[in-house]
């Protein structure tokens, strides 16, 4: 990830930007299961290892586009309708990361806002609704309200939504999708169990990250 430095942590700390997949849920079996469930219907081999890579952090619409065959996809709509059932066959498979409830209950003692910005569309509302996550993040931004990451769109929409200035914010991801929106919207990074990635901070757990907070930009609070 060459040519992308993550600005330092912020002085004071106004709120927190979520990714989803990675960072609020474990969805790498449900995601993985989604796509060959597809794949399966259109008699294709299931993901290799660089195409399940590259769908955790696509969009679906782009992920679709790229593990089925251009030939095939005026097919996508029907097939996807058809062959999975989200909330029966994808959704149950979804985990909520060790941790999470926690963190957020520590930023709200704070008064740190928190929002979520996704790469997900639709799924996100049926994702908060099992874990009853609903009314922890405002706002919630999707891909059907912001051109996807790593186009810095949305962290642009937080900060209008939020009045405060980027050098006040974090963004928490788990990919180098996230590390450029950070860097391409100037928003402070964490790196979420991703070592790899440039970032201000590098945590494996919130619990981590809510330690490095209480030191930095929370101290005294």
């Amino acid at each position: 990830m060459s040519g992308i430095t993550s600005p330092a942590l912020p002085d004071r700390l106004t709120g927190v930007i979520f990714d989803c997949d990675g960072v609020l849920i474990d969805s790498r079996a449900a995601n993985a299961e989604y796509y060959n469930r597809v794949l399966a219907a259109f008699g294709l081999p299931p993901l290799t290892d660089e195409q399940e890579a590259y769908t955790f952090m696509a969009t679906a619409e782009q992920a679709l586009k790229y593990i089925v065959p251009p030939s095939l996809h005026s097919r996508l709509p029907e097939v996807c309708r058809t062959a999975v059932d989200y909330f029966r066959d994808i959704l149950p498979l979804i985990r909520l990361v060790d941790g999470l409830r926690d963190f957020l209950a520590f930023l709200h003692e704070h008064d740190v806002r928190r929002a979520v910005h996704t790469n997900r569309a639709g799924g996100m509302t049926a994702v908060l609704d099992r874990f009853e996550l609903n009314g922890w993040f405002d706002p919630v931004v999707t891909v059907e309200i912001v051109a996807p990451k790593p186009a810095p769109d949305g962290i642009f929409y937080v900060q209008k939504q939020w009045g405060a200035p980027t050098d006040e914010l974090l963004f928490i991801g788990d990919s180098d999708n996230d590390a450029r929106t950070a860097a391409a919207g100037g928003v402070p990074f964490v790196a979420f169990r991703n070592p790899a990635l440039d970032a201000a901070v590098k945590v494996d757990s919130f619990a981590e990250l809510a330690g490095v907070l209480r030191s930095g930009p929370l101290r005294g609070c």
